[in-house]
């Protein structure tokens, strides 16, 4: 099975996007974005106001709850020239430290303009007067190591939000605009972290929320950091020559203990973040039960885990014990990990049953984990949706996708 997945060619994941169906901005209203419903028998076009309306009964829906840090800084050099600083990740820390970091704090960046950038301390002032400086330490194939120094008395978090910009999508192709600082974040945004938002979350509104409580549709909350590695696209012929970016994500007992009693419900993730992180949860607590992870470094899920050769793999159930009794041993209530799995065509989903999306980048990984539900049929939904006025990406409209529960 893993040679198998190791030999999908991403041209067989290629379709023509025309760039009039790609959103550029958001609706004025989040839950009136459209909404298609896959199920085997065929679609069906609704709007996420109706969600509940398509629901099956003990849904459970899984939502990230990362906030977009503004990882755009903007640092005059002179009075004509400005370097862009694009915060990808912190450098050897884990990211809820980073956020909660004062004074000084050491981050991976992309570098806008670094030929034109000297061993010199830059500077901005953030909106309430505090002063951060950024000074270059390290250069890594194009991916610097910036050393951040600023007032001691608040967070780096806080430093984001007062200086930084939003870090739209580059496909987007347009400047930051006032109401993206809103709208590309989602209304239950609680744990900083994000280059990228949890965009199949976008569309839930405040009201929506409400509807889905008062309908006694359960909800249940985790947290994947997404890195612009999102973003990366394929560019080898074949998956084998295709490196996985790896986010951080985050385990807690709530989470495991909700998850241990919802597995016989219908477990719906509310985005391709959502998705990659519970599946890695269980995957977590294989590497636990065959004693492989080491005492010093952060958690890891391998890229091609799910693809190996396994004579008895544990139960989602004893996964999710396994990490339980892992928690209990260390005296904590949640630890961070790292995921870098690839989800594609041939993949055996151990909690999901059913996604809700947008529409992806053609030749994406994000297109293969959605393929991975519907395997040849996304190239009809696809086409159902490009003919039916759907708008793509970010800020575009959505799917659901029920065809595993039938």
């Amino acid at each position: 099975m893993k040679e198998d997945v190791k030999k999908i060619k991403i041209e067989d994941y290629n379709y023509s996007l025309p760039e009039e169906r790609i959103a550029k901005y958001p609706l004025e209203r989040r839950d009136l974005s459209k909404l298609l419903i896959s199920k085997r028998k065929g679609f069906e076009i609704s709007t996420y106001q109706n969600l509940t309306d398509y629901l099956p009964n003990q849904s459970v829906l899984v939502f990230n709850e990362t906030k977009v840090i503004q990882a755009r800084l903007i640092f005059p050099k002179n009075e004509t020239t400005t370097i862009e600083i694009f915060c990808l990740e912190p450098y050897n820390m884990d990211i809820q430290l980073a956020m909660q970091a004062k004074g000084q704090l050491l981050y991976k960046c992309l570098v806008g303009g670094a030929r034109k950038w000297k061993n010199t301390e830059l500077q901005i002032n953030t909106n309430s007067g505090h002063s951060l400086r950024a000074t270059k330490i390290d250069n890594q194939q194009g991916v610097f190591t910036i050393q951040f120094n600023w007032d001691d008395d608040i967070s780096f978090a806080q430093v984001l939000e007062e200086a930084g910009k939003t870090p739209l999508p580059p496909y987007l192709n347009r400047k930051v605009e006032k109401g993206d600082r809103e709208r590309y974040q989602t209304v239950f945004a609680r744990v900083s972290g994000s280059v990228a938002a949890p965009t199949a979350s976008l569309h839930f509104s405040k009201e929506l929320l409400k509807r889905l409580e008062e309908k006694e549709v359960e909800t249940a909350k985790l947290t994947l950091h997404v890195g612009a590695g999102t973003f990366k696209p394929v560019d080898a012929e074949e998956m084998d020559g295709h490196e996985m970016h790896a986010e951080e994500f985050i385990v807690n007992k709530a989470l495991l203990q909700q998850l241990k009693v919802s597995l016989s419900k219908n477990i719906i993730t509310v985005g391709t973040t959502s998705m990659r992180a519970l599946e890695s949860i269980y995957w977590l607590g294989v590497l636990i039960i065959q004693n492989k992870l080491t005492e010093e470094e952060v958690p890891f899920i391998p890229q091609w885990i799910a693809y190996e050769t396994y004579t008895d793999l544990p139960k989602p159930e004893q996964a999710i014990h396994a990490i339980l009794n892992y928690l209990d041993a260390k005296n904590l209530d949640q630890i961070p990990a790292k995921t870098a799995i690839i989800i594609a065509p041939g993949y055996a989903f151990k909690f999901c049953k059913g996604l809700i999306t947008n529409f992806h980048q053609p030749k994406s990984t994000l297109l293969l984990l959605v393929s991975a539900m519907l395997q040849d049929k996304w190239k009809e939904m696809y086409d159902f949706a490009l003919h039916h006025d759907f708008r793509f990406l970010s800020y575009g409209d959505g799917c659901l996708i029920l065809d595993l529960m039938e």
